[in-house]
């Protein structure tokens, strides 16, 4: 069954090069000038992937975001011409999977659209341990859910990969790279601080929900997954 995927952006000539690179690579294609119309497309019918401008008339991408979060962990990828790290670490804070630059190339964008659902195949055919616990958070690889005690976590497609890769590596530090290689299955490099986004918004979700594990900074190098021991203990 071919993979159906949203594009939404006001410029049409972008609109049709971004859908003749995806449907050139077997995917089914929908496209609209706005994201109101997305949206509501969306309500109607699911797409497994949204391709987002942010600059549109009408509701914008950021606040687009948001509102597809509310209603669905559907993997998104902002691609905008605001280059700013602010602008690139709201779409990513926001709920966005991936930000890609304009001018970008379209190969670029087939590649990481690629690369993600690579990502999740792998996840739901994985056969390793059902469960994953580090202190007071569980993974569920079957029903793709995370729990801190009996709260759960809402999380994004590239979270959860995040968190499982986290998990499984609970004794060593991760490098930036072997991130991007293992959780966004991309075979070349890219920007490490996407890296960086989704980390800071692990964290603000984990401690929201009083977690008692911390991905802990390696200076110049990566993360590392930790138990925050109890000092009234």
């Amino acid at each position: 069954m071919e993979r159906l995927i949203y594009v939404a952006d006001d410029e049409k000539n972008i609109r049709e090069l971004i859908a003749t690179f995806l449907k050139s690579e077997g995917f089914q294609v929908k496209t609209f000038e706005n994201g109101d119309k997305l949206y509501s497309a969306f309500l109607d019918t699911h797409a497994d992937m949204i391709v987002l401008d942010i600059m549109m008339p009408g509701t914008d991408g950021l606040s687009l975001c948001t509102k597809l979060r509310q209603v669905s962990n559907v993997p998104i990828i902002i691609v905008s011409a605001r280059d700013s790290e602010i602008d690139r670490i709201t779409g990513i804070t926001l709920g966005s999977d991936d930000y890609l630059t304009k001018p970008f190339s379209p190969m670029e964008l087939v590649a990481r659209v690629k690369a993600m659902f690579r990502r999740l195949d792998f996840e739901r055919k994985s056969t390793k341990d059902e469960k994953l616990v580090v202190g007071n958070v569980s993974i569920n690889r079957l029903t793709r859910t995370v729990t801190v005690e009996d709260k759960e976590i809402e999380l994004t497609p590239t979270e959860f990969a995040l968190m499982v890769y986290l998990f499984e590596n609970k004794e060593k530090a991760v490098s930036r790279e072997e991130l991007l290689e293992n959780v966004w299955k991309l075979e070349y490099m890219i920007d490490t601080r996407a890296t960086d986004d989704v980390i800071k918004r692990l964290r603000k979700k984990l401690s929201l929900q009083q977690a008692n594990i911390a991905i802990e900074s390696v200076w110049g190098y990566g993360f590392k997954l930790e138990e925050r021991k109890n000092e009234n203990a």
